[in-house]
């Protein structure tokens, strides 16, 4: 089959496409063929092997995994001999192991079938996005009707989605983003939208219920300035802290002591992704409604997979890019 592969860390250039054996499946797998993966920010984390941390986990000079990839949308060829949800012609999406390929395999725990209504393409850009958007908005900041809740990094992957799934619980949501991306987010149903190189969220003379922090690099005084008495930041990975760590343990280290300190009047939690189909499972009712829908802002064949690495290294994505690796 062709996969995207990467023998070491770097840039966009490491990727490349090969011709590669379909992979093995456990008796808990499933073997997926592949029409659509999506493109995470955890895949740029990985191919560039930063931060350094990462490596202990995926592997010190190489990924021990070499075809790229989590998201996948695609029909199921073979089930283990240990699964009981799935069998061969099942149309399924979730997170796989090398994604970027003609087939993966796929842990059955990791699936849930694709909403009514999505294509391929729509389904690949949900998982690792999705889950995150879900568990960041309904879980710990537990967003509810009425409430007031900004949203930074509000046009990317997991901010487009974590914005529609804000005005689905009733939430009035303003987004942060650049300027150019300030129609997009108004779009997606954000009844006001700060331009975040102009405006400062903190200093809004009313203050918000929720914080859904995705740009990983505001500081954390200014959220709290931002927050009502009672209110929770949920902080999901850190951006811009060094190459060792990228200031995600400083980051949520320094919230939960910054909520110990202020005695609970204020509280920032930390967003760490369940990777589960029951999980994917919650979203599929928002999806299959319309109230959330996943928004494609490139698409790319596999074999360009280094161009569209490429663009979402740009910073001008809106929403998410999706390679397209089958079509009938």
């Amino acid at each position: 089959m062709r996969a995207v592969i990467q023998n070491g860390y770097g840039g966009p250039e490491v990727l490349r496409l090969q011709m590669v054996p379909l992979p093995d499946i456990a008796d808990t797998e499933v073997l997926v063929q592949v029409y659509a993966a999506g493109l995470a920010r955890g895949t740029w984390h990985v191919m560039t092997g930063r931060p350094y941390l990462l490596r202990a986990f995926f592997g010190l000079r190489s990924p021990r995994r070499p075809v790229a990839g989590l998201n996948l949308a695609g029909v199921v060829t073979a089930a283990g001999a240990a699964v009981t949800r799935f069998q061969p012609g099942d149309r399924v999406y979730g997170i796989g192991k090398g994604t970027f390929a003609g087939y993966a395999a796929a842990p059955e725990h990791k699936l849930a079938p694709i909403p009514a209504g999505l294509d391929f393409e729509q389904a690949a850009v949900v998982p690792v996005s999705g889950l995150t958007a879900l568990q960041a908005v309904a879980d710990v900041a537990k967003v509810s009707s009425g409430q007031r809740v900004l949203i930074t990094g509000a046009s990317g992957g997991v901010g487009s989605l974590a914005v529609q799934l804000a005005v689905a619980a009733g939430a009035e949501v303003t987004g942060s983003c650049s300027a150019a991306k300030a129609d997009f987010v108004r779009a997606l149903g954000a009844s006001r939208v700060l331009d975040y190189r102009t405006e400062d969220f903190a200093a809004s003379p009313d203050a918000y219920d929720a914080i859904i922090d995705l740009a990983g690099n505001p500081p954390l005084a200014r959220l709290r300035r931002a927050l009502k008495p009672g209110g929770t930041a949920a902080l999901v990975g850190g951006e811009e802290g060094g190459r060792v760590t990228g200031g995600m343990i400083e980051r949520q280290l320094a919230g939960g002591v910054l909520s110990l300190l202020d005695r609970g009047r204020r509280r920032f939690g930390n967003v760490l992704a369940k990777e589960s189909g029951t999980e994917l499972q919650r979203l599929n009712g928002l999806l299959e409604s319309g109230a959330v829908l996943p928004s494609i802002d490139s698409r790319f064949p596999l074999a360009e997979a280094r161009a569209a690495m490429e663009r979402l290294e740009s910073g001008t994505v809106q929403g998410s890019i999706v390679l397209t690796v089958r079509q009938d």
